[in-house]
């Protein structure tokens, strides 16, 4: 199973490093935008200094990579270390392959809402299997393991000034684009991983109490837990379950509500984080 899962990580981490370059290379760089990436800052950075946008990743993220082992952890640098080298190689490779790119959509406001929604996809890849795509993204993970901060709003806080660096060399209506684009790029990558991984907590107060955990126990193989609840205006004392789902086990359990017990009074709360120590199966 491990080597099975290392395997998945593989394929899965080279794919996503793979969309994020091509939204750099096809999208980024051509709409001359420096939205909140080292990528972005390398954009910049090739004004003042005779390096490829490519070279210039490579040297920056050599620096983040060393500060990721040191406080993020062995796996992530591990993982990190090989996006951040395939990164600037596939970056390298499409220089050459398209010397004269160009903006594929012809407007700089186009360029930087695909790139914003691709790479968003990628990066969401890359932090769902403990990686990155290095650079600004090293110090996103950073604030989100000892600060508690979303990755999204992480990406966010830590390209703004990156974004606003590009003040140096384009002119108002880039840097407005850079700004917007980094807060943009944060709202879709916390959609892309809260996404794909957000449960659902759901509260169902109801007569048919046996029946409905009977169906989580047994049926979605989940399960429950029970509290004693008091109504404020009949006094009455009730059995309220709480159990969390994902998406699949939400629908099938609201659907066996409904058709059970019409009247139960049921409430549902988004999750997006847990955490707890599995099961031991004997």
């Amino acid at each position: 199973m491990k080597v099975k899962e290392n395997i998945l990580d593989f394929f899965v981490i080279t794919f996503g490093t793979m969309i994020v370059t091509i939204a750099v290379f096809f999208f980024l760089v051509p709409s001359k935008v420096s939205v909140g990436s080292i990528a972005g800052l390398a954009v910049v950075l090739s004004n003042f200094v005779p390096l490829s946008v490519s070279a210039l990743t490579m040297l920056m993220n050599v620096v983040l990579l060393i500060f990721g082992f040191f406080f993020i952890g062995k796996e992530f640098g591990a993982k990190t270390v090989y996006t951040a080298l395939l990164m600037p190689a596939l970056m390298g490779v499409l220089e050459i392959v398209f010397p004269n790119n160009q903006s594929l959509t012809n407007d700089q406001t186009l360029d930087v809402i695909c790139y914003c929604v691709l790479v968003s996809v990628g990066m969401a890849m890359l932090f769902v299997r403990n990686a990155s795509s290095g650079g600004l993204d090293i110090v996103a993970k950073f604030m989100n393991k000892y600060l508690r901060m979303d990755l999204g709003k992480a990406v966010s806080v830590a390209g703004m000034a990156v974004a606003l660096s590009s003040v140096l060399v384009y002119d108002k209506k880039t840097v407005v684009l850079s700004v917007l684009g980094t807060y943009f790029n944060g709202i879709v990558l916390d959609h892309c991983i809260f996404g794909s991984t957000i449960k659902k907590r759901v509260c169902v107060i109801s007569k048919k109490e046996k029946e409905i955990l009977d169906f989580i126990l047994y049926e979605l193989h989940s399960g429950a837990t029970k509290y004693q609840a008091y109504g404020t205006y009949s006094d009455a004392e009730y059995t309220e379950i709480n159990t969390i789902v994902d998406k699949t086990e939400y629908l099938k359990l609201i659907n066996f509500i409904t058709k059970t017990d019409p009247d139960a009074f049921v409430t549902v709360y988004a999750v997006n984080e847990m955490m707890y120590k599995p099961k031991v199966v004997k």
